[in-house]
């Protein structure tokens, strides 16, 4: 098991399923963990039950929900003010909505605001903390049902062509090409004591999911029976966020703890290259131009 006392961790949907997890998990690796969460009763529980299981206190709560841009700069700020430095980022926060197209307080479509505005803004703003460490890493939670992906950046918000599937699919190649594109743009700038990696957590039995209707609700409920545990889900997520392997590896997509080519012809680096651009236009932030 790594050492990992003296580092400090921030974890976003860390209250449950494979974010909680993974949180416990760096906690008793020594990490000092930070719980980013939107349900302060639940962080506080989930506080309580990671300091008994790591023997140590140094587990903190920031709240915040990611769809909302406003929220997301005051707790990076607060992050900022309050922490020297950051050495994990664990993008692991998502979401499937339901059936009917929902907006974000930003006006956004809600599953892209979640799952990538507001990850990616967190990112940007987190940068500079992430710079003074001597080797930091940022781990994004993706899925493999990005190969159902169907992406439009002319239409970004799903505005003609909603399906709860169909965003979650999308915001998943999205988290992918802003993970290759982050460290494409890390090493074009020489920035070595960073990477950046992405993974497939595998299909987890969780309540995640379990607002969808129509016939991949059906899917999900008949699918149950053959899921994966949380643990079992969190355990690429851990990998990548402190074994010594991976320490210098940027750019991968993993799935069950090993490195996989991603096939989507969406996947190219202009692609890559546009959806960074939108995403700081969408969010107002400019980072590694």
């Amino acid at each position: 098991m790594p050492d990992l006392k003296n580092q400090i961790v921030l974890v976003t949907g860390a209250t449950s399923g494979i974010g909680e997890i993974t949180a416990m998990a760096l906690a008793k690796m020594g990490a000092h963990v930070v719980l980013l969460a939107r349900s302060a009763a639940k962080a506080a529980a989930t506080q309580q039950k990671i300091k008994a299981a790591a023997g140590h206190d140094q587990v903190d709560i920031l709240l915040a929900d990611l769809a909302d841009l406003g929220q997301v700069r005051r707790t990076a700020a607060e992050f900022n003010a309050r922490y020297p430095r950051l050495d994990v980022l664990v993008n692991n926060a998502g979401l499937i909505l339901g059936s009917e197209r929902q907006l974000s307080p930003d006006g956004y479509e809600l599953g892209v605001a979640t799952n990538h505005l507001g990850p990616f803004l967190l990112t940007s703003l987190l940068f500079d903390k992430l710079k003074a460490s001597p080797a930091a890493r940022i781990v994004n939670v993706a899925s493999k049902v990005y190969h159902i992906a169907r992406p439009n950046l002319a239409d970004f918000q799903s505005a003609q062509g909603y399906g709860a599937m169909r965003v979650y699919a999308n915001t998943k190649l999205y988290n992918i090409l802003f993970t290759q594109e982050l460290a494409r743009r890390l090493r074009t700038h020489g920035i070595a004591n960073i990477s950046t990696n992405v993974l497939h957590p595998g299909v987890v039995a969780s309540s995640f999911g379990s607002g969808v209707g129509g016939v991949m609700g059906l899917v999900a409920q008949l699918g149950r029976p053959f899921m994966i545990s949380a643990e079992k889900g969190a355990e690429t997520s851990i990998f990548l966020a402190s074994a010594p392997e991976v320490a210098s590896t940027s750019g991968g997509y993993f799935d069950k703890k090993r490195a996989e080519p991603v096939k989507h012809r969406f996947n190219t680096p202009e692609n890559a290259r546009r959806l960074w651009e939108l995403s700081e236009q969408l969010t107002g932030t400019q980072f590694l131009d």
